[in-house]
């Protein structure tokens, strides 16, 4: 891409569609003071990036292929504390969001915002603050607000989100039907649900589960 630049905030973007990676790396391009100096749209070829380049910034979807972007954003954070990462993504759900910054993010943008939020979160985060946007936030203290589901409920959740039966999930979990059935009432009144139908809807909805 080039060569850092000692002038500029040189910015890396890690975005798996080719298009919206394109645009990215025009429009911060194009912007005095701002300089790409690596692009990929793969999760592990992101860390092997950052340790050649050292970016003052970059940008980060979730959706990636081979590597989650919150499994990116916590290695890369562990070998380089001070990497300062925002979320660039379409993923709007709670659950999505508290992961993001638990793992690091200091900041989480929807794909929609205009230029210049971007720009003002990018100058923003360069300088060692965080750059939350109000309806982001608003949803992480929901998030914050609510019960965690145990490492145990969410594999079951899974299996339900993947059309398992009662009977499949403690074959699947070698765990017995009435555990299952107990693991399942426990999710239902985390959730708020009456019903796995529902409790599949909201996993979705949150980012708790996906497809």
């Amino acid at each position: 891409m080039g060569k850092p630049m000692p002038d500029s905030i040189n910015i890396m973007i890690v975005e798996d569609h080719q298009v919206v990676r394109q645009g990215l790396v025009a429009l911060i391009n194009g912007v005095p003071g701002m300089h790409v100096v690596a692009e990929t749209a793969d999760g592990r070829q992101a860390l092997d990036l950052f340790q050649k380049h050292l970016p003052d910034v970059t940008l980060m979807d979730l959706r990636l292929p081979g590597m989650s972007g919150v499994t990116a954003i916590t290695r890369i954070r562990s070998q380089f504390p001070q990497a300062r990462i925002i979320v660039l993504t379409t993923y709007d759900g709670d659950e999505d969001i508290h992961r993001a910054l638990e793992a690091g993010a200091r900041g989480y943008l929807l794909k929609g915002m205009s230029s210049d939020e971007l720009m003002a979160a990018i100058r923003a985060v360069h300088s060692g603050r965080s750059r939350i946007p109000s309806e982001v936030a608003e949803r992480l203290a929901e998030r914050m607000s609510r019960p965690s589901l145990t490492d145990r409920e969410l594999d079951v959740l899974r299996q339900i989100v993947s059309g398992k039966s009662n009977k499949e999930i403690g074959q699947e979990l070698a765990i017995s039907e009435a555990t299952v059935k107990t693991h399942i009432n426990n999710i239902l009144g985390k959730l708020g649900v009456t019903d796995r139908t529902q409790a599949v809807t909201t996993a979705l909805q949150r980012g708790i589960v996906h497809f």
